[in-house]
């Protein structure tokens, strides 16, 4: 049913994330699936890297890490960004048609007073609405 699932991924926030990647890996287990684990970086150094370059090669290094944990097979995406802010859904939504994903899924975080007060965005929401194939939106966890 799935051949190639989309995992968005924050490097700043793996802490946050354990419940979306093991439904992710669950999943991809059940359909033989590949976890593409994809970042969009910026060009301003944060705690995950200095670099884009610092950043890919972190994310190949969380990639490998998954699939050695989870024994399925993965592949890692960076998408590079001048304003990961603003480019955010944009950029995965590139992703997500690169990789030719038929999946998504996806961390999001339990909606609160800002949500309702629409300050801040839903990026979950806005690939759930744009995206060409299936989105799984996790509540609880932190994108």
């Amino acid at each position: 049913m799935f051949e190639k699932i989309m995992v968005p991924v924050d490097l700043q926030h793996v802490d946050k994330l354990e419940r979306s990647l093991e439904i992710a890996a669950t999943l991809a287990k059940k359909w033989h699936a590949t976890l593409h684990f994809v970042t969009v970086a910026g060009r301003v150094p944060n705690r995950a890297a200095k670099t884009p370059e610092e950043h890919a090669r972190n994310l190949a290094k969380f990639a490998e890490e998954q699939g050695e944990k989870h024994g399925v097979p993965t592949a890692s995406l960076t998408k590079d960004s001048t304003d990961v802010t603003v480019e955010l859904e944009k950029k995965l939504l590139e992703a997500a048609d690169d990789i030719g994903a038929d999946l998504i899924v996806t961390a999001s975080h339990v909606p609160g007073v800002a949500d309702k007060l629409h300050l801040i965005p839903s990026h979950s929401g806005e690939l759930a609405s744009k995206a060409k194939c299936s989105v799984f939106v996790l509540r609880g966890d932190v994108m």
